[in-house]
């Protein structure tokens, strides 16, 4: 696709930043991703429109590459955040890998350039089609999710005549305080292996023909603000890696996942580098500070680097609540309706002098969940346009085409250009794959 040129201001102009956003700004009350103006964007492109900056992107990578600084790394990003193929691109030419959880997602690393020989392939259902797909491939690693998972992955292994890398998850029984369907680290969650059976599960790894024991990890849960639940973990996993060697079955590397949120709504997660140095002091005093280390961030990279432009139809005032119905939806924007999660709503041309009542930001779906922001204090009129921030995680990788709404149009951008690397999806390719009756 051909870049947008969009209009430039001068770099003397005041610029008011977005806290938490980094490269998001109003520059003389319009509304900017890095040098582009983003109403310019809406202009050439239409609404519903993801909009995402490079620049926050690699400054959110370097702040885990500098908190590893002089360790041995493989950062895997965990792409179900994000996997269209212009951002899994991105991250590749960073040098990353990628963390996945499906073959479907493993064909999209390889379309994306993706080196296979950087994949790690989690979930708790793997198939034995994804099995066999994932060896022959050549991945790095199989994040194994249960005892019974182990011997499927032996036969399928042996059958292909190859040996299968693993890793076995433990679940460490860590509270991440976070919302309870993002959490993944506690006895009630369906991931990984309890804690309790880790050691007999690791020898009977260690026994069984076609697979190679070369890791451990967990992954507690997704947007935790706190380092305490990091710690805790990370001192479990260490004693099930002193137990796991002592019984004579090496560990090459300790997988310690991903999960650290932003900023959505005055969170305050530890900045990345400022964990692993929390992180690293503790592993080091425990003597591991020379193993392999992988990491699995998704959210905290693409997160705050995205957000989603969207246009006020109608102004619909009630007895109870008033409603600015716009043309995103639940389909576009599934995290409110799914987790009742806070995303922030800016105007993309700051109004002075009118009034702001608050409104329930709701979509056109026809389900009383479909709403994106609710008692929002907004000075807009129809015509105007908003942005969703925080939207560069778990919105366009979750949207669907409930109402047959096609998906919304992507844009990357990178300084001065943006590249379109979605085209928006027309009624038609929503039934493309339909077939009438005869």
């Amino acid at each position: 696709a051909l870049p947008v040129r969009p209009r430039l201001l001068c770099h003397a102009m005041t610029s008011i930043e977005l806290p938490g956003h980094p490269h998001i700004a109003y520059r003389h009350n319009e509304l900017f991703v890095e040098d582009v103006r983003v109403s310019d964007l809406a202009q050439a492109h239409g609404t519903p429109l993801f909009v995402y900056s490079t620049a926050s992107m690699r400054e959110a990578l370097a702040a885990y590459q500098r908190g590893f600084a002089g360790r041995k790394l493989h950062i895997c990003y965990a792409m179900k955040a994000n996997s269209s193929l212009a951002m899994l691109q991105f991250f590749a030419r960073q040098g990353c890998g990628f963390d996945i959880v499906s073959g479907g997602e493993l064909e999209r690393v390889l379309a994306a350039g993706g080196d296979p020989a950087k994949v790690i392939f989690s979930g708790v259902g793997k198939t034995r089609a994804e099995m066999r797909q994932a060896l022959q491939a050549g991945i790095l690693c199989f994040n194994v999710e249960s005892e019974a998972e182990l011997e499927v992955l032996s036969e399928v292994a042996t059958e292909a005549g190859q040996t299968a890398p693993v890793s076995i998850r433990v679940n460490p029984n860590v509270d991440p305080k976070t919302h309870p369907y993002i959490s993944t680290g506690l006895k009630g969650n369906k991931f990984g292996v309890a804690h309790e059976r880790t050691l007999a599960t690791y020898q009977r790894a260690a026994a069984l023909p076609g697979l190679r024991v070369v890791g451990i990890d967990f992954h507690i849960g997704s947007q935790i603000t706190e380092a305490t639940p990091y710690l805790d973990a990370t001192d479990r996993l260490l004693d099930l890696v002193e137990a796991i060697e002592a019984a004579g079955i090496p560990i090459h590397h300790i997988d310690f996942g991903g999960g650290l949120g932003i900023n959505y709504n005055g969170d305050t997660p530890p900045a990345a580098d400022a964990l692993w140095q929390q992180l690293l002091a503790k592993i080091d005093a425990r003597g591991f500070g020379d193993r392999q280390f992988m990491i699995e961030p998704g959210r905290s990279l693409v997160g705050n680097a995205g957000l989603c432009v969207t246009e006020v139809l109608y102004l619909k005032p009630g007895e109870e609540k008033n409603f600015c119905i716009v043309d995103a939806a639940m389909n576009d924007l599934p995290r409110p309706a799914m987790y009742q999660a806070f995303h922030a709503i800016v105007p993309l041309q700051a109004r002075t002098g009118m009034t702001a009542p608050l409104y329930d930001v709701v979509g056109p779906v026809c389900e009383s969940g479909d709403w994106i922001g609710q008692d929002r204090s907004l000075a807009v009129q129809p015509g105007d346009r908003l942005a969703v921030l925080s939207a560069g995680a778990y919105c366009m990788s979750m949207s669907s085409n409930y109402n047959t709404r096609g998906r919304a149009a992507e844009i990357l951008v990178d300084g001065a250009s943006a590249h379109v690397i979605r085209t928006r999806e027309t009624a038609q390719d929503t039934f493309r794959q339909e077939k009438l009756l005869p």
